[in-house]
């Protein structure tokens, strides 16, 4: 289904880790599970900077930077502008994404202006069940920061996570509310088990995983990228590089928030030896 072969590489800098105080039964950064992870307040912002030169220099088109919380607050806000600020001064050719939660037209305005290109805000799950995965803050709210980024102008990147215990009807809800923003970017995320989360276990199989990446491509075929990003080599293992083959055209590449991934050589080298190439300008 990917017919040029193209593909897209985006990679992850959580710069804040582990200090969120909502209930997301899915998220080892939440303080309520006491996830065994890697918890900071602030990563410097050099190291950043040498991230994303690290992310260019293995091929990514994208780079996002992920704080934990349940969205911007003043001090947070600023630390992201700086750290936008000096990445865009590198002139690196990265696409620059922020990920920080819920936030108001103001602040995504401050982001735009420090430098960010898009902004990332997973509606997560449908409507209908979210409150079995969250109850510190409503579903409503993160489909309201969606609005707010197509308002400041900023491309919006939203997905969701599959294999939380939601029916297909609810995947099915999802992908229709992602499909009403019109988003650039679609990430889709796969649930990774962790023995502190209350949930136990990914209720989905490989083939139904497949399935709904082509599914979100029928069904949000305007967006230039179906991503596959969370979960990526526990839910496909060996067949992991078949996503192209569905309707993915793009990956996360090294690392994710507080999940080891494969190393950006290995993949490349894996896409090299499947015929894909990857996209390497600015989109």
């Amino acid at each position: 289904m990917n017919e040029n072969n193209e593909i897209f590489l985006c990679a992850i800098c959580n710069i804040e880790s582990g200090t969120c105080n909502e209930d997301c039964k899915f998220c080892t950064q939440s303080v309520k599970y006491k996830a065994e992870i890697q918890r900071y307040k602030q990563k410097e912002i050099e190291q950043i900077v040498e991230e994303a030169k690290r992310a260019r220099a293995n091929n990514a088109n994208g780079f996002c930077l992920v704080t934990a919380g349940k969205g911007l607050t003043p001090k947070r806000l600023e630390y992201v502008c700086e750290a936008a600020r000096a990445i865009k001064k590198e002139e690196l050719g990265l696409i620059l994404i922020a990920c920080n939660g819920i936030a108001s037209v103001e602040q995504l305005q401050a982001l735009k202006d420090a430098g960010v290109d898009a902004y990332n805000h997973n509606l997560e799950t449908a409507r209908d069940f979210y409150e079995t995965i969250c109850t510190t803050h409503p579903w409503d709210d993160r489909y309201q920061t969606c609005l707010n980024v197509k308002e400041v102008g900023l491309r919006l990147v939203t997905g969701g996570i599959f294999g939380m215990g939601e029916t297909q009807e609810q995947r099915i809800s999802m992908l229709e509310s992602l499909a009403s923003l019109d988003p650039m970017n679609v990430p889709l995320n796969f649930f990774h088990p962790n023995a502190a989360l209350p949930i136990v276990e990914n209720t989905i199989t490989r083939e139904e995983a497949f399935e709904l990446i082509t599914l979100a491509r029928k069904m949000i075929p305007n967006a230039m990228k179906i991503m596959v990003a969370g979960g990526r080599e526990v839910m496909f293992g060996d067949e992991q590089y078949k996503i192209f083959e569905k309707g993915a055209n793009a990956f996360v590449i090294g690392d994710y928030l507080t999940t080891a991934g494969k190393t950006p050589a290995d993949d490349i080298a894996e896409l090299e030896k499947h015929g894909y190439k990857i996209r390497r300008e600015r989109d």
